[in-house]
């Protein structure tokens, strides 16, 4: 017998039928005899919707009334699944976050798990309930109801399954595993049946949205084995593993991500001193604005054009931010860019194979795909392009890399 945790989300539990679909996964898994802990996201659309009521309610709610308020999603969709199943016959209790133990600091919005108490799950577990938690929330130390930001429910997912030292996490969505590209970009993407934790670290990071960052960091640290694979089909998905089971069969290049949702800004002719650059990124960072890529390049004349980007969401205020920065640096010019795309190749088989690097600036070259930035580590490369050119630059690195399928999908 072992102990599951499953994790459904938003398009898995859509409406009550679809949550009676659910229901019977769950009750197939139990009837092989194992223990089962499930984690639920809110319906699919429903947190956009509390959101709108927010806002009608005020122009800026306050943010400890707004997790209250959001935290009703996952609680709705816990309360249903427990109730189909014990209509069904199948002893079943629903605990919401704070009932769950499930301790956070107090960053309302965007809460961190601190901990995971698992003394009221185990004791259901060991009365034979299926034990349903609400997913993306828990309480801070002050006994304030919490929320973990978007994607949450994964964090909650594989935060309990670390907490109870669970055999198996298997997060249930509406995609069939993880892909080398993004399959509405590329058609000749291809499921992969394994992926390390380190590169799925680095895609969720660089665009892939299929699971959430934070989940994968907690996977990461304890060692927490995650299926990925969808609600809707039995087929297998793709197992998120340590870097030692891979195997053998590790691809130089594992996938192919793209990120739409960067914006630019360059800083042009700033002096090249010391404490310049905290000046720059200091009034940014306090704004809870997250820099991704830094590029500086230095004149021979003693300065320097500095360039990073941004969400697009945040472009406008890190502009404004920087404008005024650069009248007080004594900067030439300040100017930005939101049509842009960050395209990455990501690959644990970097570390040991020249000639990556090469191959992507050819391939783009090849097809008058200007690069504006680059960065890189040790299992991945970014290029920042044209926005125009996004969907492109997937498609010939794909090929490339030989992640295509022999044939295209229909």
């Amino acid at each position: 017998m072992g102990l599951i945790v499953q994790k459904y989300g938003g398009t898995s539990v859509a409406d009550v039928d679809r949550i009676r679909h659910v229901a019977d996964r769950v009750i197939q898994t139990v009837e092989k005899g194992d223990q089962l802990v499930v984690i639920l996201s809110a319906m699919a659309g429903v947190t956009d919707k509390l959101l709108d009521l927010a806002s009608q309610a005020a122009e800026m709610p306050d943010k400890r009334e707004l997790d209250v308020l959001l935290a009703t999603g996952e609680q709705t969709t816990a309360a249903l699944l427990a109730i189909t199943l014990q209509a069904r016959g199948y002893p079943a209790r629903s605990l919401l976050g704070f009932q769950a133990a499930v301790l956070t600091d107090h960053d309302f919005g965007n809460a961190r798990i601190l901990e995971v108490g698992t003394q009221r799950i185990l004791d259901l577990l060991d009365k034979k309930n299926i034990v349903v938690v609400a997913g993306f929330q828990g309480c801070d130390l002050q006994g304030n109801i919490t929320t973990l930001g978007r994607g949450g429910s994964d964090t909650s997912a594989v935060a309990i399954a670390a907490a109870l030292g669970a055999d198996m996490c298997e997060i249930y969505t509406d995609v069939d595993g993880i892909y080398t590209a993004d399959p509405n970009v590329c058609s000749r993407a291809r499921k992969l049946s394994r992926v390390t934790y380190d590169e799925m670290l680095n895609m969720a990071s660089l665009g892939a949205k299929v699971l959430q960052i934070r989940s994968v960091a907690f996977a990461k640290k304890f060692n927490v084995p995650v299926h990925v694979r969808s609600s809707f089909s039995e087929e297998e998905g793709t197992m998120v593993v340590n870097n030692d089971e891979a195997g053998m069969e590790s691809l130089v290049v594992s996938a192919v991500t793209h990120d739409k949702n960067e914006a630019r800004i360059t800083l042009k002719k700033v002096p090249d001193q010391p404490g310049i650059a905290a000046k720059i990124f200091s009034p940014i960072a306090a704004a809870g604005i997250v820099v991704d890529m830094i590029i500086q390049n230095t004149r021979e004349e003693g300065d320097t054009d500095l360039t990073f980007t941004v969400p697009k969401s945040d472009y406008a205020r890190a502009l404004k931010i920087e404008e005024k920065i650069a009248a007080e640096i004594g900067a030439e010019q300040v100017y930005g860019d939101r049509d842009i795309a960050k395209i990455s190749v990501v690959g644990m088989g970097m570390k040991n194979h020249s000639g990556v690097a090469a191959t992507m600036f050819n391939t783009l070259a090849r097809e008058n795909i200007n690069i504006h930035m680059i960065t890189t580590s040790e299992i991945r490369i970014s290029c920042v392009v044209d926005e125009k050119y996004a969907e492109l630059a997937v498609r010939v690195l794909h090929t490339a890399f030989g992640l295509d399928t022999e044939e295209e999908r229909d």
